[in-house]
């Protein structure tokens, strides 16, 4: 039924050929080994900043606790001002104000405002202690801090229409991290020049 093979030779030709057989097969294992572990190596450490810097966008949020809007120049029709009492979110990391960005958008068109600190050429905001110390503050480290932001919208540097009864804005904070929080800004349809608006 099967066929025996006797001649020596051709015995010994067959067992080579099966072991050149194997180690191909074992050298194409190995190196798609190694191919799979560079790969799921990569996978994994992109992975892994992802979730970081996920973690972090979620995480690292300024949020606005109160707003108000006023006038402080009798020269400027409306409301010349606006701030921004923001605090950080809870479980979030230290928030570098120098490197936040504001992203103001209205009817009369869209702004982007740096720290005044990073950018005294272009539209910028300013940061205070919103606690009555006045003093400048930077960073927002502790979740009982209050920074003041505040847009000078009668400022050459910031060439934005002052707020005006009826007017609406939205404001866009934008932390180091790349976290957004937006806030809507609606003036009240009534209201004088000489009234500080809260809550807008």
């Amino acid at each position: 039924m099967f066929e025996q093979i006797t001649d020596t030779d051709e015995r010994g030709q067959v067992g080579i050929g099966t072991l050149i057989v194997f180690i191909a097969m074992v050298l194409v294992a190995a190196i798609a080994a190694g191919v799979l572990i560079n790969t799921a190596g990569s996978l994994q450490s992109q992975a892994s900043d992802t979730g970081t810097e996920t973690q972090q966008a979620v995480a690292n949020q300024v949020e606005v606790v109160h707003a108000y809007a006023e006038n402080t120049t009798e020269t400027v029709d409306g409301f010349d001002n606006l701030n921004l009492i923001v605090k950080k979110s809870a479980g979030s990391d230290v928030i570098d104000m120098e490197s936040l960005t504001v992203q103001y958008t209205s009817e009369s068109g869209s702004h982007t405002l740096a720290h005044v600190d990073t950018d005294n050429t272009g539209p910028y905001f300013t940061t205070t202690d919103a606690t009555g110390a006045g003093d400048d503050m930077s960073s927002l480290t502790d979740s009982s801090d209050r920074i003041n932001v505040n847009i000078d919208f009668g400022l050459d540097e910031n060439p934005m229409a002052a707020l005006q009864p009826g007017d609406s804005a939205t404001v866009e904070l934008v932390d180091q991290s790349g976290a957004k929080y937006s806030y809507g800004v609606t003036m009240p349809q009534t209201v004088s020049d000489d009234q500080t608006v809260a809550n807008v």
